[in-house]
Order: structure tokens, then C-alpha cells, then sequence
């Protein structure tokens, strides 16, 4: 085994341990800065030198596909990685940054996932999605910052209805971040050829109930999920907005028109997590999620509503809930009402 390769696993080791969820590589002019994402929180855990760090960028670079010779554009690339008792699924990003490249994994366990009655703090909220899931047609959208829970919540989402009923599923991604045994997984590669109009046009052809795109990016990726609901199929995908009013104005803003969001979007469930206090220390984050359907989302799509995020269950509403619950500490309530 070489030098890299005992470094990553001891790096992925202590991650894996202090239940990290990302871990990032800051490089300067005389070393490189490594933190992990602790709850939500950035925290410095070691440093290493210049020349330890680039062999290990390499490493990484080649075992997960990358181009290694490629130092002046993105990369984004994907590996597995086997600890003691689980499989663990990373998804790795470089930055070029002055005569640097920066690099994150985001570590997404493959088993081992929450349910979806483990992910809420509230359980009418997972009523809901449930009953969102009964329509056969239409966008469901789950929104929110990185890290924020949206993925997590749409593959438990979708394992929960495939355990109760058996739907023919596609998914359409890029990349996977967590391989499935229940759904069929498409892998989006622009260079092969393989687009998302291509994908989706090839998934039509097997008959599916329910369709998957992993995430809308741009308005171009926008549209195409719109499109894919209008084809008498149920479409879930997610989306980085701040709340749910934030995403009807993100949507409009790529382009989409009022009657577009008005015949496909059924529902939108934007995510927060909340860092729980269990017995004085944090063990986990729960998932707290502003809804917005029906009347409220006719009015917020036609922005006739002033008051819309007061008469929903807003993230004000739902802190303040779980501060009363005894979910969160107050101190750290204070601190997501600073940041909101």
C-alpha cells in the first residue's frame, strides 16, 4: 500500500468516525488545510505539506476518473470506498484556485440509509410527502442549500414507495450518488452522448411510473424536468433555492413561464437541518421542511399572495417549534435565526 493510499483511508477513517459528511482540502502556498464538515460546520483537522498533498490529489484524481494532466478546469469525478462494516460512496470535486487545485468529497453512505420516519422531526411532514406521491402525474421539487438534506430525502422518499407499491422507476443523474438495487439508474454523460433528452427518451421507451432527475441546475435542465412531467408521468428532482417562495422566483428566473409551473408543479418541499441535542450532545440532524401545495401554491406561482410564508409553516415557525420540543438548544436556535 502506498503513501496515499494509507493517508486516504486514515483521512476517510476519522471522518467516518466524527460522522463527517464532507471533508475539504484548502490549499496555500505552503501547505494544504484539511477540514471536515462536522453537523453543518466547518472544523480544522490537520494540515499537510505541499508535495504529500498533491500525490494525494493524483491519487484521488485517477481513482475516481478524473483527467490528472487537467489542472485548469473543474473536475468532478466518483469512487467508492469499503470501511469495516458499510460501503461508503464518495463524490469528489476540484477548483483551480491561483496556482492551486482545491479538492471536496462529499461522503454519501450507500448502506445503512435513514428512513424516511427517521429524517423529520415532525411526522405530519412526512404525511404529506406521502400524500403528495399519490398523484401519477406532475414535478414534485425538494429545494434547499448544499448539505441541506435534498438528495438524502429523495432516494429515502423513493425507497419508502417502492417497499409499499411496485413502480417502475428511472433515475437520471450526474452523476449516481447512491447506487439502488429497486430503480434503474441512468449515469447523464454529455461526451458520450448521453444527455438528459436522450436518457429520458430512452426511459420512456420502459414504461415508467416514476421519473427521477437528479438535480436542476440550469434553465436548460429546468425545462427538461418540466417537460418530462408533462409526459403523464410523476417527476421528482431537487433544486438549490432558500426557501419555497425562493424557488417559484429561481424557476421563473430560468425561464420558465407562470403556466408552466401552473399545469406541472405539484408541490415544494424546501430543507433545513437542525443539529438535535440528544442527552446534552449532538449525535444527528433532523430534517425540518417549509411545504408549499394546493391554494398556497397557486397564489405563490401567480404572486398574488403578501403574506404567503406567514400563513405557511415557515423555518421561523418550525425553529421555534423544536426549540419548544426540546429538539434544539436555544443557543443553537439563536444561531440559525442569525444566519436565516
Amino acid at each position: 500500500m502506498n503513501h496515499a493510499t494509507a493517508l486516504s483511508k486514515k483521512l476517510f477513517n476519522e471522518a467516518f468516525r466524527q460522522l463527517a459528511t464532507d471533508i475539504h482540502f484548502y490549499p496555500f502556498e505552503t501547505g494544504t488545510d484539511v477540514y471536515f464538515r462536522i453537523h453543518g460546520k466547518r472544523v480544522y483537522h490537520t494540515s499537510l505539506p505541499t508535495f504529500t498533498y498533491r500525490s494525494l490529489l493524483s491519487y484521488y484524481k485517477f481513482a475516481s476518473g478524473m483527467d490528472i494532466g487537467e489542472i485548469r478546469k473543474p473536475q468532478n469525478g466518483t469512487l467508492t470506498h469499503q470501511a469495516i462494516d458499510k460501503l461508503i460512496s464518495l463524490r469528489l470535486s476540484t477548483l483551480p484556485v491561483k496556482e492551486h487545485e482545491s479538492l471536496a468529497i462529499r461522503i454519501l453512505p450507500e448502506q445503512n440509509l435513514l428512513r424516511l420516519d427517521q429524517l423529520f422531526l415532525f411526522s405530519y411532514q412526512l404525511q404529506k410527502l406521502k400524500k403528495w406521491v399519490s398523484n401519477r402525474s406532475g414535478i414534485i421539487l425538494f429545494t434547499g442549500p448544499t448539505g441541506s438534506g435534498k438528495t438524502t430525502t429523495l432516494y429515502a422518499l423513493l425507497q419508502t414507495i417502492l417497499q409499499e407499491k411496485s413502480y417502475q422507476t428511472i433515475t437520471l443523474e450526474d452523476p449516481i450518488e447512491r447506487k439502488m438495487d429497486n430503480m434503474l439508474q441512468v449515469q447523464v454523460n454529455e461526451k458520450a452522448g448521453v444527455t438528459y433528452q436522450a436518457g429520458l427518451k430512452a426511459a420512456l421507451r420502459h414504461d415508467p411510473d416514476i421519473i427521477m432527475v437528479g438535480e436542476i441546475r440550469d434553465s436548460f435542465t429546468a425545462k427538461f424536468a418540466f417537460d418530462a412531467s408533462l409526459t403523464g408521468h410523476l417527476v421528482f428532482s431537487t433544486l438549490h433555492a432558500k426557501n419555497t417562495t425562493g424557488t417559484i422566483h429561481r424557476l421563473l428566473e430560468m425561464g420558465l413561464k407562470q403556466s408552466d409551473l401552473e399545469q406541472s408543479l405539484l408541490a415544494v418541499a424546501s430543507l433545513e437541518l437542525l443539529p438535535l441535542q440528544i442527552n446534552g450532545t449532538t449525535k444527528r440532524r433532523g430534517a425540518i421542511m417549509e411545504l408549499l401545495e394546493g391554494k398556497q401554491l397557486e397564489e405563490s406561482i401567480l404572486n398574488r399572495s403578501s403574506n404567503m410564508v406567514e400563513r405557511l409553516h415557515s423555518f421561523d415557525h418550525l425553529r421555534k417549534k423544536a426549540l419548544a420540543y426540546g429538539f434544539i438548544s436555544e443557543s443553537v436556535y439563536k444561531e440559525l435565526q442569525t444566519y436565516s
